[in-house]
């Protein structure tokens, strides 16, 4: 979904435009321009320059007129009304780009951020390792189990910082030099594997009682301790480390369907539906685990990404540290389309049948320890 922030501001800036200006010479056989502000001036240059450069910098010698008035952006001729409807998409769009150009370029020079901090559980799904063999078929049946080998261990933080420096949230988009390119449900049906088709889970903001009541049901845990551990959590989450003790006791118990709701929800903690709390997991995921036999036929394709741009959308902010979600989906991803950019290590014995996400190899050996401005430097 393509997010519509702020083109209704730009939408009034262009309308604004051509209201309330009358022609006050006489002739009235040509239309009549005025002067351009050094606003407008910038402007005109933003828009028609493909890279932007030091020349768009504003110049604070130069002050706008207040008593000027705006400059026209282009003469529509009157019978043309319709065409200028048409064409005023693609002239916000332009502008929006044209703005983002500027602003990032004007950032890279001043106001360089450091890189993100990431938190990868990787090494959590490592260590927990496949369901025992009881319930191995549960989760197989869900379609998440692709997921147990996908998670890399180790985050490359300087090329995802350099990636995310280029998100657009208007677009959804990485804005590189070849163009914008972004994230599709197919590179997540084949680097995960996941079902891209399928039904569409609403999860609805959850209460705290709710919360402990679902703890109770699904997962067999007494109401104190669920409580004890929405309260230590502030809010309805649940540690991960808490979650595997869960699924242990459930498997000495015998209880082997709340033993693989307790498995998948760690597993959803950390791959999915990752936080930037890094220790924590939400309950209300417990919610498409309730029938497991239900739980095949949803779209988790579709979930991943739109958490994946979620979490871009934020870590693109000037004043955001980290980036939460699925590191694996973003970095894998990058591995496939960009090899000039990214220093990668492929497993010599990848089976292609597996996702594309297990070709590769990340760990503290292979991840060179690359800063943010060499990755700048190779997407430029």
């Amino acid at each position: 979904m393509v997010r519509t922030r702020g083109l209704g501001r730009a939408l009034g800036q262009v309308t604004r435009r051509g209201v309330g200006r009358g022609d006050h010479d006489d002739s009235g056989d040509a239309p009549q321009r005025r002067r351009p502000t050094a606003s407008a001036r910038r402007q005109r240059v933003v828009v028609t320059a493909d890279h932007v450069d030091e020349s768009v910098i504003p110049d604070p010698d130069v002050q706008d007129d207040p008593m000027e008035a705006p400059a026209t952006v282009e003469d529509i001729p009157a019978g043309a009304g319709a065409e200028a409807a048409e064409d005023q998409p693609q002239r916000m769009r332009i502008t929006l780009l044209a703005a983002y150009r500027r602003e990032r370029y004007l950032y890279y020079l001043f106001l360089e951020r450091p890189e993100l901090r990431l938190s990868s559980h990787g090494r959590k799904v490592h260590s927990l390792g496949r369901p025992i063999p009881a319930i191995e078929g549960l989760i197989a049946g869900t379609g998440l189990s692709p997921l147990i080998a996908c998670s890399v261990d180790t985050g490359d933080r300087g090329l995802l910082s350099a990636f995310v420096e280029r998100w657009h949230r208007e677009t959804s988009s990485f804005h590189l030099p070849v163009g914008e390119l972004t994230i599709t449900l197919d590179d997540v049906s084949s680097l995960l594997h996941l079902p891209v088709i399928g039904n569409f889970h609403a999860f609805e903001p959850l209460h705290v009682d709710d919360a402990v009541q679902m703890l109770v049901d699904l997962l067999m845990v007494s109401p104190e301790s669920a409580r004890a551990k929405i309260v230590q959590c502030r809010g309805p989450y649940v540690r991960l480390q808490w979650v595997r003790e869960v699924y242990q006791r459930r498997c000495q118990t015998v209880h082997w369907t709340a033993a693989a709701r307790a498995y998948l929800l760690h597993l959803l903690g950390c791959t999915l539906f990752a936080n930037k709390s890094a220790t924590n997991a939400h309950v209300v995921y417990l919610e498409a685990l309730r029938d497991l036999s239900m739980t095949e036929r949803y779209a988790w394709g579709v979930a991943a990404l739109v958490h994946m741009y979620d979490q871009l959308n934020d870590a693109s902010m000037s004043h955001s540290r980290q980036l939460g979600g699925y590191i694996t989906l973003l970095q894998c991803w990058i591995y496939e389309h960009f090899p000039s950019v990214a220093e990668s290590t492929a497993d010599q014995d990848y089976d292609e049948a597996s996702p594309r996400a297990c070709r590769w190899i990340v760990t503290k050996k292979t991840v060179k320890s690359i800063r943010t401005p060499s990755y700048r430097e190779r997407l430029d």
